[in-house]
């Protein structure tokens, strides 16, 4: 809705073939077609109602009872909102708003931004492909981003490192294991890993802890390896989940008309039946009629 709106030279047809690129990608990342609803706001919602207040676009699904094929009429189911620090005034208006409304207000959990390759001072820039990694990129395209532009925490030289040490708060492939590194405590002391050495020697290499990077006894190589390692293993895993996504999977996941089941965590478990009278069991009865 925004780039239509604010960018005039955008078709409407243009910016819908934007949503559904934006949708593959999102069930790209492994949602459940059972549990997950994707739906652009201009054939969901309705017509927008303009520049100064597509905001109230933007918050209705805010409120379950925007998604009466899901919810039917309840108004009183809370909503957990994932989203940039940038998106956090419109959904404060909204907690406003939900108030008077006499709906519950909608919760937060802010995103943090990636780092540009450069560094944690710097932007992203559409216009400079070696500030971020693309999900378009192939695995040496990683590798070489990484090793050539992501920007280190290190010393000058070898011999400085092993002396003062690095700096992992600012280095750009720690900050990226952060992201892509699930568990807190292998984060942390950086797990374990293989390394094959081009030429003659071979060495395997035991993942440090990270305090060893300040010690200096964890090279910055060594740092962006376990980097470029998981970068090029997600991306791909992206991407062959994004080559299975077809036109027909995209509809039915913006299908509204499908019904959803809302519940959260597995199915209730059946009783077992109960035993007849005089406590035997189904099978030991029909063991005593033979």
């Amino acid at each position: 809705d925004e780039k239509y709106l604010f960018k005039h030279e955008l078709k409407l047809d243009q910016v819908q073939q934007f949503a559904r690129k934006n949708a593959r990608d999102i069930i790209a990342c492994g949602f459940n077609l059972e549990k997950t609803f994707i739906f652009s706001n201009l054939s969901y919602v309705g017509d927008n109602v303009g520049k100064l207040h597509f905001v109230a676009i933007q918050a209705a699904p805010s409120f379950s009872n925007s998604f009466p094929h899901i919810f039917g009429t309840k108004s009183d189911i809370p909503c957990l909102i994932p989203c940039a620090i940038d998106q956090d005034p419109y959904f404060r208006l909204t907690r406003d708003t939900a108030a008077k409304l006499k709906y519950p207000k909608p919760a937060l959990i802010h995103s943090k931004f990636f780092p540009a390759l450069q560094g944690p001072q710097t932007k992203m820039s559409a216009s400079d492909a070696n500030s971020a990694i693309y999900m378009t990129d192939t695995a040496n395209q990683i590798k070489n981003k990484i090793n050539k532009h992501g920007f280190s925490g290190g010393q000058e030289t070898e011999e400085e490192h092993r002396r003062l040490g690095g700096n992992p708060d600012v280095d750009v492939s720690y900050q990226y294991l952060g992201f892509l590194e699930e568990d807190d405590a292998e984060y942390e002391k950086i797990a374990k890993v293989e390394y094959t050495l081009t030429g003659t020697h071979r060495s395997r290499v035991t993942w440090l802890p990270i305090q060893d990077y300040r010690a200096g006894t964890l090279l910055t190589g060594q740092l962006k390896g376990m980097c470029i390692k998981k970068l090029q293993e997600f991306v791909k895993t992206f991407q062959d989940n994004k080559a299975k996504v077809s036109e027909e999977v995209i509809d039915k996941f913006m299908d509204s008309t499908r019904k959803i089941d809302p519940s959260i965590g597995r199915p209730a478990q059946k009783s077992p039946p109960e035993p007849p009278a005089g406590g035997a069991t189904p099978a030991s009865t029909e063991t005593a009629a033979q």
